[in-house]
């Protein structure tokens, strides 16, 4: 009998190292924008967080917060990295109140960040200087541009984000332009492409266009639209401009080297063939925010 109460410890005990040994990943959405399947942060999360754990399960903990909500001290202080799918600017949610400094207490201790489409995006004012410090780059008004265009991502760089993930190409608002630190300091390009003369056919403006940009596309240099960060406390951060429409999570090379970036930044063992997952059309279907012709009767356009 104390034979088998001494066992019964023992896996009680392994399962504890188990659960400690798992990466907190906290993930936070931000509130309904834009139209049907576009900036769907809930429904993205939501996939991401379900093909995290369908894959690499015994590796993560996931904490999901939508609709903008914010996690507690407590969960934040635990987390091996932050996740944000939100709108950006002035209304992004890590600006409000005192948040970049609750951050910015975690980020000194090594956590992760990182920040998908328009959450790439702080204001001068507020956020520019912590998200080049936490993640190496971001969206700057009047530097970077927003427009939509089909890139092609024809190489990859060896890196553990890119395990497993094959050359593709995508249409989506592919920021690019950004802001990096100078020197690009601890920064290592992941999807990068060569943006045609089209995507200057704005004029100039906040996200549209100005004089840098137009010479740098007139010149051919090669636009980075997702990169990762290595940080000198050890916390690593990932950006990546794309994501505008829902359905670009139906790309399986895509999702992999998202749900890669996620694992990498909370300091996990991507796997060699990449984080493998599949996406149905349910899938993507699921947990869409309720909009005018998704939900949301067509009479109802323009309420709020």
């Amino acid at each position: 009998m104390k034979s088998f109460s001494s066992l019964c410890l023992l896996f009680v005990l392994a399962g504890s190292v188990l659960a400690a040994d798992k990466k907190s990943i906290v993930m936070i959405a931000g509130k309904p924008s834009h139209g049907p399947g576009q900036h769907e942060h809930n429904a993205g999360i939501l996939l991401l967080k379900k093909c995290l754990e369908s894959a690499v399960g015994d590796q993560v903990s996931i904490h999901h917060h939508l609709n903008g909500e914010w996690p507690s001290a407590e969960e934040l202080g635990g987390a091996d990295t932050v996740v944000i799918y939100a709108d950006g600017g002035g209304g992004h949610p890590a600006l409000q109140g005192d948040r970049l400094a609750q951050l910015d207490r975690e980020m000194k201790r090594g956590c992760g960040f990182l920040t998908l489409h328009y959450a790439v995006e702080p204001t001068l004012a507020k956020g520019n200087r912590e998200f080049l410090a936490w993640m190496g780059g971001c969206f700057e008004t009047d530097w970077s541009v927003n427009p939509h265009w089909d890139a092609n991502f024809r190489e990859l760089p060896m890196h553990p984000i890119s395990q497993g993930v094959k050359p593709f190409g995508t249409n989506d608002e592919w920021y690019f332009h950004m802001r990096f630190r100078q020197g690009m300091e601890g920064v290592t390009p992941i999807l990068s492409d060569v943006a045609p003369a089209s995507t200057m056919a704005r004029g100039d403006g906040p996200h549209s266009g100005n004089p840098a940009v137009r010479a740098s596309v007139a010149r051919g240099d090669k636009q980075h639209v997702a990169w990762a960060c290595e940080r000198k406390d050890g916390g690593r951060g990932f950006g990546f401009t794309g994501g505008h429409f829902h359905r670009g999570w139906g790309n399986p090379e895509q999702r992999k080297l998202v749900l890669n970036a996620i694992l990498w930044s909370a300091h996990g063992e991507v796997p060699a063939a990449g984080v493998v997952s599949a996406v149905s059309e349910e899938d993507l279907k699921a947990n869409l925010d309720l909009k005018p012709g998704q939900g949301v009767p067509e009479k109802a356009k323009g309420k709020k």
